[in-house]
């Protein structure tokens, strides 16, 4: 099919890629296991985040200081590795389109995931131009595949572009141009190590159904935005795309069956493990 194939939304049901090209099919859930305890999430402490102001850090107790030294910390850490050329194209080609792309600290994360699973099969929801995408794949073993979904074609004919200035191999990547919640059902139960999300905010809770029920035990999904943009530590705030993503992260973190961490990477990256 090409780099990065493109491939129309029908009706069609689409397996999960694996090193022989044959889709592995498998359905089952594990027993709901012993419950662990948690601490409820109106009881986590939050770290300050500069979108919060100050007038939210001085209420949480903090101080301009530490504000600052969380802050500088912050930049530290999202510049640490840095980004080669491909990346930084990239992620241009992304400002352009405004489909705004994950920051370096949440893409070396993704990167990390890929590699500590040996995800040879992954999904992602919200192509963009290509940078998490790009992430993702260095992670993966060389005969690992992708298969994003978005939306807009136009941001999957800049993803190639991406990827094969990455020097990404040629069927690396399938490309799915629909709306993820097509698209998802059609995709194989089990068939995958890992799933990735960052698309429409109001549709995060449908997508951690689909992603559970994709992923292979052991697996890793990953939520972008997990903070939205600071909004969602500050109470005040209850707009719908805030209320949605708070709600996911009820849902992981009540969730028996995941082992989950919420990291202040860019702009918030929720992680979890599916458990055996």
């Amino acid at each position: 099919m090409g780099c990065c194939a493109r491939i129309a939304a029908s009706g069609q049901r689409l397996g999960s890629p694996t090193r022989a090209g044959v889709s592995t099919t498998g359905r089952g859930r594990r027993p709901r296991g012993a419950t662990t305890a948690r601490l409820a999430p109106s009881s986590v402490h939050c770290a300050p985040d500069r979108s919060l102001g100050w007038a939210a850090t001085k209420e949480a107790g903090i101080s301009a200081d530490e504000a600052t030294l969380a802050k500088r910390a912050k930049d530290y850490t999202e510049a640490w590795l840095g980004e080669d050329d491909a990346l930084l194209s990239a992620r241009k080609r992304g400002q352009e389109l405004g489909a705004v792309p994950i920051g370096p600290g949440g893409g070396a994360m993704l990167r990390f995931l890929a590699a500590t699973v040996g995800a040879r099969a992954a999904v992602e929801v919200g192509t963009g131009a290509g940078v998490s995408g790009i992430y993702l794949l260095r992670g993966m073993p060389g005969d690992g595949v992708l298969t994003s979904i978005d939306v807009e074609g136009e941001h999957q004919r800049v993803a190639k572009e991406s990827f094969a200035e990455a020097d990404i191999p040629s069927g690396r990547a399938r490309l799915i141009t629909g709306r993820a919640l097509d698209v998802l059902p059609r995709l194989t139960d089990g068939g995958y190590d890992l799933v990735f999300c960052d698309a429409a905010k109001a549709e995060y809770g449908d997508y951690l159904r689909e992603a559970l029920r994709l992923l292979r035990p052991g697996g890793v999904l990953a939520f972008d935005n997990a903070l939205w943009h600071g909004r969602v530590p500050d109470p005040s705030n209850r707009d719908s795309e805030t209320v949605a993503v708070r709600e996911l992260l009820r849902q992981v973190h009540d969730d028996d069956r995941l082992t989950p961490v919420l990291l202040s990477a860019g702009d918030g990256l929720l992680a979890a493990v599916k458990g055996a």
